[in-house]
C-alpha cells in the first residue's frame, strides 16, 4: 500500500512527511525544482501483533507497512498545461491513494489562509490531468478508425471515454461514476488520478490546531480529512523520550501520533484489513483489501504460495488469545481448513499449505 503526498508550494508537505516518517528530509520555505520524491516506510501500529509476539517469542516481529511518497510542490510551468510535470505524473499515477496537503498556518511568506480555495485548485488540476489523458486516447482511437482499424473493442472503449470526458468536464471525479466489471478493467491501465481514493490533510500550526471544526466539516462533505499540527508534530517526532512526547501531545490535544492517525485513515480509506502469520521464526502482520480471498492473501506473502495453494489453516486472533494456544483452539474445533474461495477476515491467523 502506498500513499502520495501532493500539495501546492509551501503547503508544508515535507514537514508532514517528516512528522509521519520520523525523518529529517530537507524542508524549504520556497518552491524548488527537486523532482525526486522523498520516500519512507511507515510501520502500522497494531496491538495484536505485539500480543502475538509475546505469545510466540519469535526471532523477528514484522509489522504491516505503508509506503509514503512526498512529491515536490506542484508549480505551474510555462511550457506545459497544469501543475503536473511528466516525471511527477508517472510516479503519482502508481500510488494507491493520494493525500492532498492544505496549508493552514501563517509564516513570513503569506498571511492569507485559503485552504478551501487551495483544495479546489488541486482538485481542478487532477480533473484536468485526467481529461488530457482521456482526450489524447480518444484522438488515437479516431486516427485508428480512420485507417480502417476500427473494432468492437475500440468502439466500446471510445464510448466509455466519451462518458468519462463528459463527466470530467462537469467537474466531477471519475470515482463518482462507480465503474465496475468490464468498464473498470478497460480503463485500469490509464490509472486516472480522480479515480483514486483521496484524503485531505489540513496542516495547521500549533496555535490554531483543534480549533477548525467548521473548516473540517466543510471538507468532510466530500473527503476524509485529518488535521495535523505539522511543524509541531515534526518536532515531536524527533524526541526520544516517550513521556516527554506524551506530555507535549496532551498539551495541545493530540491523542495519537501523526503516524498512527495517518495509518488508521489509510486503512479505512482503502478498505484494508490485517491478517497474521505466526511461528518461532517470525510473527508478521500483512495488509489486504477487505473482501479478497485467501489466494490473494497467499500471494501477498509470496507468489509461490498462491501458485501452489492447497488449503489454508485458519484461526481467529480472538480465539487464539481467548484459549491461549493453537492446541487449545484446535481441541475446541475452532481451527478450520479453508479453500481458495474463502474471504479473509480481519484478524485471521493463517498458515498456507502449498505445493510447487
Amino acid at each position: 500500500m502506498n500513499i502520495g503526498l501532493i500539495g501546492l508550494p509551501n503547503s508544508g508537505k515535507t514537514t508532514i512527511f517528516n512528522a509521519l516518517a520520523r525523518l529529517q528530509a530537507e524542508v524549504s520555505s520556497y518552491a524548488n525544482s527537486k523532482s525526486e520524491p522523498n520516500r519512507a516506510m511507515l510501520d502500522v501500529a497494531d496491538h495484536r501483533l505485539a500480543t502475538l509476539s509475546e505469545m510466540y517469542q519469535p526471532k523477528k516481529t514484522t509489522p504491516a507497512v505503508i509506503e509514503l511518497i512526498d512529491f515536490a510542490g506542484l508549480t505551474q510551468g510555462a511550457a506545459r498545461e497544469g501543475l503536473f510535470s511528466s516525471s511527477s505524473m508517472g510516479l503519482i499515477k502508481n500510488t494507491d491513494a493520494i493525500a492532498l496537503v492544505l496549508r493552514h498556518f501563517r509564516d513570513n511568506l503569506s498571511e492569507r489562509l485559503t485552504p478551501l480555495r487551495d483544495l479546489e485548485k488541486l482538485e481542478d488540476e487532477l480533473l484536468i490531468s485526467d481529461l488530457i489523458i482521456a482526450e489524447n486516447r480518444l484522438e488515437r482511437i479516431q486516427k485508428a478508425c480512420q485507417r480502417g482499424k476500427k473494432t468492437n473493442l475500440l468502439e466500446t472503449e471510445e464510448k466509455l471515454l466519451h462518458r468519462i470526458t463528459d463527466h470530467l468536464s462537469s467537474n466531477r471525479p471519475i470515482r463518482d461514476l462507480k465503474l465496475d466489471g468490464e468498464p473498470e478493467r478497460m480503463i485500469r491501465g490509464f490509472q486516472f488520478l480522480t479515480q483514486k481514493p483521496i484524503m485531505i490533510i489540513v496542516n495547521s500550526d500549533e496555535n490554531n490546531f483543534g480549533k477548525n471544526e467548521t473548516l473540517l466539516q466543510q471538507i468532510e462533505k466530500n473527503h476524509r480529512v485529518i488535521e495535523f499540527a505539522g511543524k509541531f508534530e515534526m518536532e515531536l517526532a524527533q524526541l526520544n523520550d516517550p513521556e516527554e512526547t506524551a506530555f507535549f501531545m496532551a498539551d495541545i490535544g493530540i491523542r495519537q501520533s501523526a503516524r498512527d492517525r495517518l495509518c488508521t485513515a489509510a486503512y479505512e480509506l482503502l478498505g484494508y484489513i490485517s491478517f497474521f502469520t505466526v511461528g518461532c521464526d517470525e510473527v508478521r502482520a500483512w495488509s489486504l483489501q477487505a473482501g479478497q480471498n485467501v489466494i490473494a492473501a497467499a500471494g501477498t506473502i509470496h507468489t509461490d504460495l498462491a501458485r501452489g495453494f492447497i488449503r489454508a489453516e485458519c484461526i481467529s486472533y480472538d480465539d487464539l488469545i481467548l484459549y491461549g494456544s493453537e492446541k487449545q483452539v484446535s481441541e475446541r474445533g475452532l481451527r478450520r481448513l479453508e479453500g481458495k474461495r474463502y474471504i479473509v477476515q480481519d484478524g485471521n491467523v493463517l498458515n498456507i499449505r502449498f505445493n510447487v
